[in-house]
């Protein structure tokens, strides 16, 4: 059985709480987006790309970058936030977000995207191309590390297990497969549309080395990406506990808020008003 899921920080540092506000602020611009995956994605990408992954802004295609697949593609928002802020693109094309002529669109696409390694929305597909990524750079002996993130819902799909068999038949041990584990997908709890449990027993079975973290504990996701490989013959999984919508409480464990296509007024106010009310009491 699944260890007891890790309780939850109760207000956000100072970084978490500026990155949703940002995301809320691309909300406001564009109107439409994936407001739950977004957040309950925050903590896990910031650590990726604040202290895990070697890359450079200015070269994005580095040869020997890290790569990080965005599996779970409508949490872009996120991912896009978090690029901005590190000037993968200027601030005012994030928010651009979903125009006609932007290069930010309501799931990541690599032809247009600068950091964005490959094209993803079309759910279970981004841990095979990780796997394959992963691959080819053994076979150029490149130091090059690939993480795939992925959502739970997202796990129902017969693709994720082909290439999490594919990854351990080959012993990647420098991929990492991460889950944004917030427990709902789009129109439910996953334990009522597909349950996935015992999740981190399927994981093992499948031939990766799994962890469990609380994944919007910033310290934690450090001291968990820290110890990757967790196995040095086999790929690593590591379990994000985290609530869909965190960070704004109406939102959290909310399924309505999946995706918004017409947002009032009145729900981004809320959206900013529930940021505010959730806390920012410690240090980034």
């Amino acid at each position: 059985m699944m260890a007891e899921r890790p309780a939850h920080p109760p207000a956000l540092d100072a970084r978490s709480y500026a990155l949703r506000r940002r995301i809320v602020e691309v909300l406001d611009a564009a109107r439409r987006g994936h407001v739950g995956a977004a957040f309950s994605l925050v903590e896990i990408l910031r650590v990726l790309y604040d202290d895990v992954l070697k890359y450079r802004p200015d070269q994005p295609d580095w040869p020997d970058r890290d790569r990080c697949i965005l599996s779970k593609g409508h949490g872009c928002l996120a991912l896009y936030a978090i690029l901005a802020d590190h000037n993968f693109f200027s601030e005012a094309e994030l928010m651009t977000f979903c125009r006609r002529d932007t290069i930010l669109g309501g799931h990541p696409d690599a032809r247009k995207t600068p950091g964005v390694e490959t094209s993803t929305g079309s759910l279970g597909h981004g841990l095979a191309v990780g796997v394959g990524m992963a691959l080819a750079a053994r076979m150029r002996h490149r130091p090059n590390r690939v993480f795939v993130v992925l959502g739970d819902g997202e796990c129902d799909e017969g693709a994720v297990w082909e290439a999490a068999l594919c990854a351990s038949k080959h012993a990647l041990a420098n991929l990492t497969a991460i889950v944004d584990y917030n427990k709902m997908q789009s129109y439910g709890p996953t334990r009522l549309v597909q349950d996935l449990e015992p999740f981190m027993d399927k994981w093992r079975s499948f031939g990766f080395a799994v962890d469990q973290v609380d994944g919007h504990d910033v310290e934690a996701l450090r001291e968990t990406f820290a110890r990757l490989p967790f196995h040095a013959g086999k790929p690593s999984a590591i379990i994000g506990h985290t609530v869909k919508g965190k960070g704004a409480a109406p939102v959290e464990h909310n399924a309505a808020w999946h995706h918004k296509s017409k947002l009032s007024d009145a729900d981004v106010d809320m959206l900013k008003r529930a940021i505010e009310e959730y806390g920012c009491d410690r240090p980034a």
